[in-house]
């Protein structure tokens, strides 16, 4: 037989007022502290942490047991090719070929060695890479070319025609980003200045360009090379000629990088002064481009005068040069149209009158006959 159990109500407070009457819950609610993820950087480091203890999935203890085994013995490896290395190097004629084959087989073996630790894998995850391990510098590029972000940027570049409209040909081998001020729709002065890495192909105003951007890069050689800095805008209407022509907005020649080197670059305002971006009033929007092509060598460039910005072309300078797109670099674009901003910048900056373009006043056919009564003889 089933038993009938009365169910006990819930206590219930009910508060009346003029006319309406309300029901209070006898426990007072709380809210929920929202907790937020401390950031993560090389500057505020974490320490990984297990996520099982011990014992409880022994497969998990297992599987970290076969990968602590198999890097002792690929160390062990590694000892040995640094041995044979060493001897190649000291022989009265060393075969270059054989000893860069080997030292890249040397490396390939350091990145397998420490490539499965979940560590390893969670450091380069949460933005605590150190460039200067050979297995950090293989994840941080996988991660970059097989992530996205690379596609993302081609995409860009080959849609919005830089390529060939600026160079012929662009294969960036590392990864530049770009940053400027977050856009202040409140018009608040006090606001600090909020950085924000600028997506490939967006639209920024005028009023964010203002400044030159901050660069950060991630570079996989451990060698120090050159670079040069180009920014251009191919954009600018050339009546004369019925085309568009470059004005170059910055340069910078002689860039040192590398893996270990900083990931913000500095000194980039020393030669060739920035010009903030100005598109023209009725024109259609802007690309701006900016390049960092790798040199074979130091090169004297002598400074670019203002009325040498315009016309400019990144084809002949690259060329003159032996700066060569096509093997390496890096690279980043943006768009942006007229704003009221862009007078400032004319007015302020480049001492011009501001130019306005647009389409050609379409002719009226009946010109002749306005104004006379055409009903009339």
């Amino acid at each position: 037989m089933f038993t009938l159990r009365r169910l006990r109500p819930q206590s219930i407070r009910f508060v009346r007022t003029n006319t309406t009457l309300q029901a209070a819950s006898s426990k007072r609610r709380v809210r929920p502290l929202k907790t937020r993820r401390p950031k993560i950087s090389l500057e505020n480091p974490r320490e990984w942490n297990r996520p099982l203890a011990f014992g409880v999935l022994p497969a998990f203890d297992e599987a970290l047991k076969f990968i602590k085994a198999d890097s002792a013995a690929v160390k062990l490896e590694i000892q040995d090719m640094q041995a044979l290395l060493e001897a190649a190097k000291k022989a009265p004629e060393p075969d270059t070929e054989a000893t860069r084959e080997m030292e890249e087989k040397l490396e390939y073996m350091q990145i397998q060695s420490e490539i499965n630790f979940p560590e390893v894998q969670w450091k380069c995850a949460n933005g605590m890479a150190n460039l200067s391990k050979a297995v950090d510098r293989y994840l941080i590029e996988q991660r970059w070319r097989k992530e996205g972000a690379l596609d993302l940027l081609m995409e860009r570049i080959h849609q919005m025609h830089v390529v060939p409209d600026v160079v012929p040909d662009l294969r960036p081998c590392f990864d530049l980003r770009v940053t400027f001020p977050e856009l202040n729709e409140k018009k608040k002065t006090s606001r600090k200045l909020v950085y924000s890495f600028v997506e490939p192909g967006i639209y920024l105003v005028p009023e964010q360009t203002l400044e030159p951007p901050m660069l950060y890069k991630d570079v996989f050689h451990t060698d120090e090379r050159l670079y040069t800095l180009i920014m251009v805008d191919p954009d600018i209407p050339d009546e004369a000629n019925s085309t568009f022509q470059t004005f170059l907005h910055w340069l910078q020649p002689n860039i040192s990088l590398s893996a270990t080197s900083p990931a913000l670059i500095s000194n980039l305002n020393s030669h060739t002064q920035y010009i903030p971006p100005h598109p023209q009033k009725g024109t259609e929007y802007h690309r701006y481009t900016i390049l960092l092509l790798p040199q074979t060598s130091h090169i004297d460039v002598p400074t670019i005068e203002m009325d040498q910005r315009l016309g400019f072309s990144v084809r002949e300078f690259a060329a003159k040069y032996d700066l060569n797109p096509a093997i390496g670099g890096g690279a980043h674009m943006w768009r942006e149209v007229w704003n009221p901003a862009v007078s400032g910048i004319y007015r302020d900056v480049l001492k011009l009158e501001e130019p306005t373009f647009g389409k050609p006043p379409k002719p009226d056919r009946y010109a002749d006959v306005k104004g006379k009564n055409r009903y009339v003889l």
